[in-house]
């Protein structure tokens, strides 16, 4: 027969197993896209960050950018505001960035004590010069691994929230065929490593575009994994690399960069997300 003292041990258990189910914020926190009140957001990235070519010739916009931006893009920082009037929030990207580049900006976040952290690095990575100029595979992932450890450690119960690289060939499909676009990618002398020599169909050329294409996905599977390692990391599934985006989403400056019309593209794809997706 059981005795009171053993049922009484054995409900202690029960409750113990139950008890990361029933505290709101414990069992669900892995799921949800902001946990927690957010009183301070930072973004880390490049170009696409910062908004260039949003809202005028060459210029950066943060006002446009998908994560820090006002108006109709309906940012991260507009989506969160909603919660927190008082939120702040820095743009931390910079035009040019590459990951290398983050660990630094992941200081500066650290230094504006935010709560939560956007992350979208790698296209000036892939897009270079040349198809020999991209970064390797390793270098990405060292230098991303270093950003992530430096802000786990120095804001360790912040959110991160990793976007991934769009996909660049699909820049080149709906625009090899645009005698504008052509003309900018020529002029401007963009993302050559992929956009050079936009309507070869040489074997050579097709070769090289996808190996380009590979390179990003690559990139986007380490940024993945890093993230995966950090419970306060969450990453948009793939949503922004598998969205068809269209011509009219990109700048007309340059045929590149997203337009305001594609940073709320990017806001909408980003959040909020799930880790299940």
């Amino acid at each position: 027969m059981t005795t009171p003292r053993r049922v009484l041990a054995a409900l202690v258990l029960l409750l113990a197993a139950l008890t990361p189910a029933l505290i709101p914020g414990t069992a669900e926190a892995h799921t949800s896209p902001v946990p927690g009140p957010i009183k301070a957001m930072a973004s880390l990235g490049d170009s696409i960050t910062r908004g260039f070519n949003a809202c005028g010739f060459y210029l950066d916009c943060p006002s446009r950018s998908w994560s820090t931006g006002s108006g109709p893009i309906n940012s991260h920082y507009l989506r969160l505001q909603a919660a927190n009037p008082s939120l702040g929030a820095y743009n931390d990207a910079k035009t040019g960035a590459k990951v290398a580049d983050i660990p630094g900006q992941a200081q500066k976040a650290i230094s504006q004590r935010a709560d939560y952290v956007t992350i979208m690095v790698g296209a000036n990575d892939a897009c270079t010069p040349s198809e020999g100029a991209m970064t390797s595979v390793a270098a990405y992932e060292a230098a991303f691994r270093t950003a992530l450890r430096t802000l786990t450690t120095g804001l360790p119960n912040a959110t991160i929230f990793v976007a991934g690289i769009p996909d660049i060939k699909r820049l080149w499909e709906v625009g090899k065929d645009h005698r504008a676009a052509r003309a900018a990618w020529a002029a401007l002398k963009i993302c050559q490593s992929l956009l050079d020599d936009p309507r070869s169909t040489d074997r050579a050329d097709v070769e090289r575009r996808d190996r380009v294409l590979a390179r990003v996905v690559d990139f986007n599977l380490v940024a993945e994994k890093v993230c995966a390692e950090y419970t306060t990391c969450r990453n948009d599934g793939g949503a922004v690399f598998n969205h068809r985006f269209e011509l009219s989403d990109v700048s007309h400056w340059d045929y590149f960069h997203p337009n305001a019309t594609g940073q709320k593209l990017l806001a909408n794809l980003t959040y909020p997300t799930n880790d299940d997706r």
